[in-house]
């Protein structure tokens, strides 16, 4: 929901195209998740017809790790490379010792899962408190925490396009874990922060379309 809105904000050479992922919206029918390397694969079947033209990647939280495995996935199925590939929010897949990740390999309570989600904020209370909605949040909610618990970093020859990394000054991840990603690729590195927590790409929307539009601009004249 939050990408189809960018498509209002966001200049006409500029498409955006929201993956939706199984088990939610439209795909409510199909089973969730929780292996992140079979998601991906999956994705980059559905995917693979939209990289004939030129195409940039970007993920939030646990989007960038799916967007991570996204290019690898693509890759290794011949595709061409995106123009670059945009992580936000999360610190690189080799430095997230800080994210506690061996709790949430297991299912959780739904108290333990509300609990999370007051901590990273962005989730109004009034949500959190409406059990109907919970309810039919939860095992979402679930499935995310598992594929974040559950994913295993592999040790793959770097990327090739360039990695842009966006953060948020009060979220958890520290510089030392955000520049890590710069080992991800080949390409050119680059690391935006913007004040907030977990979730500026809200807050700071219209800054974090900005820095997407005039780092791919560039890159659609040569492309």
């Amino acid at each position: 929901m939050v990408y189809s809105r960018w498509r209002r904000k966001l200049p006409a050479w500029l498409q955006v195209r929201p993956v939706e992922l199984p088990g939610r919206g439209a795909r409510l029918g199909e089973p969730l998740h929780t292996d992140l390397k079979a998601l991906a694969r999956q994705l980059a079947a559905e995917q693979r017809q939209h990289t004939r033209a030129p195409y940039a990647l970007f993920g939030h939280s646990l989007g960038a790790l799916v967007a991570f495995e996204l290019a690898h996935e693509l890759r290794a199925l011949g595709c061409p490379a995106p123009l670059a590939l945009f992580a936000s929010g999360t610190a690189a897949p080799t430095r997230r010792e800080d994210y506690d990740a061996a709790k949430w390999r297991q299912p959780s309570s739904n108290e333990a899962l509300i609990a999370e989600l007051r901590t990273l904020g962005g989730t109004p209370e009034e949500v959190l408190g409406n059990q109907e909605l919970m309810s039919l949040t939860l095992p979402v909610v679930q499935a995310d925490f598992l594929l974040c618990g559950r994913y295993d970093y592999q040790q793959r020859a770097p990327l090739s396009c360039p990695l842009h990394v966006l953060a948020g000054t009060d979220d958890r991840a520290s510089d030392e874990q955000l520049h890590a990603w710069r080992r991800e690729t080949l390409g050119d590195y680059s690391l935006a922060k913007f004040p907030g927590g977990h979730f500026f790409i809200n807050g700071h929307e219209d800054q974090v379309l900005a820095t997407l539009c005039q780092t791919l601009a560039p890159l659609r004249l040569t492309a």
